[in-house]
């Protein structure tokens, strides 16, 4: 009986069909800082950061087995010149162009050096319409607090049985 089971499970793994990740383009993070540090421009470490977390980001979808990432290249110069976040959902166009399902933006609003928001945001490329909005609030502008809030969202809410969850 038990070689009858385990038979009958290698059949049914064998056969069934395999999940189609998502394609999904997975813009860089942007910058918004309100701080009184504004006036003074992007630090080199927080420039570091934002590749970092993109990098991040990227990585931990990937590695979910639930999203197939799109090469970004082609669309860098189009998404370079636009604000995201303001453009009208010109990352949805973009996105498309790529062949993507999914769009992802992401931001880190800068508060202070202590109060920092990270925000991502997933629009289906097809329709322009927005999906969802998620976002962590961490605190300390440092690379371990960065780190630590992308994986959070991810794990938290990006990941499908989570995706949305906790806005």
């Amino acid at each position: 009986m038990k070689t009858f089971l385990l038979l009958a499970i290698a059949l049914v793994a064998l056969t069934a069909p395999a999940c189609a990740a998502t394609k999904a383009a997975v813009f860089d993070f942007e910058l918004i800082d309100t701080s009184l540090d504004a006036t003074t421009g992007v630090k080199p470490e927080e420039s570091a950061r934002i590749a970092r977390a993109s990098a991040q980001l990227r990585a931990r979808l990937a590695a979910s087995g639930q999203y197939e990432l799109v090469d970004m290249a082609p669309g860098a110069e189009a998404a370079r010149a636009a604000n995201l976040q303001s453009c009208g959902g010109c990352d949805g166009t973009i996105a498309k162009a790529l062949g993507a399902k999914l769009s992802f933006t992401a931001t880190v609003q800068k508060v202070s050096n202590l109060i920092l928001n990270i925000n991502v945001y997933v629009r289906d490329a097809e329709t322009g319409e927005a999906i969802t909005a998620m976002s962590v609030d961490i605190r300390g502008n440092t690379d371990e607090s960065w780190t630590r809030g992308v994986d959070y969202l991810v794990k938290n809410q990006l990941l499908p049985g989570n995706f949305g969850a906790g806005k």
